[in-house]
């Protein structure tokens, strides 16, 4: 029996990424295959209640930890706070992680959601975690990113 991973959608070549194109990484692919990984998509900002396509989102203080806490908000390009949106889809996707019983994510790498040890801030790459990857981590979940694969 397959064990199940979380997956960043567009990674699998969903239609999920803020600009409404994917990140399909045959990597992924073979590396679920290789380890017998049952992937589960989840797009935490679609799962937040963001649509497809949506401006895109940096931080502009702090990573998502920094969310979590509260500490800072998000806000997209156009100036509107998705702080809330951000914090609803990494909740839903504890949820389904739980659902699924899994206890590993395999998230895109920079994602203002996903990011595992880098993110966008100001326009520049810098250490940190997305919102849902910080929660995750939390939980106890296992982290990788496509390029750890």
């Amino acid at each position: 029996m397959s064990e199940p991973i979380l997956v960043s959608a567009c990674l699998l070549g969903l239609l999920t990424r803020y600009d409404g194109v994917d990140k399909t990484n045959t990597g992924v692919r073979d590396f679920l295959d290789r380890h017998n990984l049952l992937p589960v998509p989840i797009c935490p900002e679609q799962l937040g209640g963001m649509p497809t396509p949506r401006p895109a989102t940096e931080f502009s203080c702090g990573d998502g930890e920094a969310i979590l806490d509260r500490v800072c908000r998000l806000q997209n390009r156009c100036g509107d706070d998705v702080t809330d949106s951000f914090i609803r889809g990494a909740s839903q996707s504890v949820g389904i992680a739980r659902l699924c019983g899994t206890r590993k994510a395999l998230l895109k790498e920079r994602s203002p959601s996903c990011g595992v040890r880098q993110v966008y801030r100001n326009r520049k790459i810098v250490p940190g975690r997305g919102v849902t990857a910080a929660l995750l981590a939390r939980e106890g979940l296992t982290l990788l990113t496509e390029e750890d694969i």
